[in-house]
């Protein structure tokens, strides 16, 4: 009896701690976090080149959840961020035609991103953001370079992150997740 006692309270503790969001967080987004986009807004219009040279347009990721992952060779916190967007992310749902992943590196040159994204075994896109003009369209200037934008395929902005927090970015997780549904 006393086994039986304690699987169940393991099986309800894992399923606790594997609990999937019902709806989007409605939080707070705070200043210092450098955000000049606000939750609830439409993601600003945006034009990119990947680094295989496919443009991609804020029309383009219309009917997508899109998630845009600022971030530089130079960044040690995306440097900690970066293999878990490829595997927890990324791996997840490459093969969702409604999922975008795009890296936009900070006003680095083509060679030093190529060369960042192997060196970080990453295999999702990147996108060249020369002289930070589209990280300046999301943050404030000298904000800094690690973060995220979740939007949804209405193209409202819905999850925004700063650094590397690993609850923000279970959630951030499972915001997509709930999305995708």
């Amino acid at each position: 009896m006393k086994t039986l006692v304690t699987l169940v309270f393991a099986a309800m503790f894992t399923l606790s701690a594997f609990s999937q969001l019902t709806e989007i967080p409605q939080k707070e987004i705070p200043a210092d976090y450098g955000y000049i986009v606000k939750l609830g807004l439409q993601m600003p219009n945006i034009s990119m080149q990947l680094t295989d040279g496919t443009t991609i347009t804020t029309e383009s990721l219309k009917g997508k959840v899109t998630m845009l992952q600022f971030t530089a060779s130079w960044c040690s916190v995306c440097r900690k961020e970066m293999p878990h967007i490829e595997s927890e992310i990324w791996q997840k749902h490459k093969e969702n035609k409604d999922f975008v992943l795009i890296g936009v590196d900070m006003d680095e040159p083509l060679d030093k991103v190529q060369a960042f994204k192997e060196t970080m075994k990453v295999t999702y896109p990147l996108a060249l953001d020369p002289g930070a003009e589209i990280f300046y369209t999301f943050a404030a200037k000298n904000a800094g370079v690690t973060r995220n934008v979740i939007v949804d395929k209405t193209g409202k902005i819905v999850y925004l992150t700063r650094l590397f927090k690993e609850d923000e970015f279970q959630e951030m997780v499972e915001v997509i997740d709930l999305l995708l549904k």
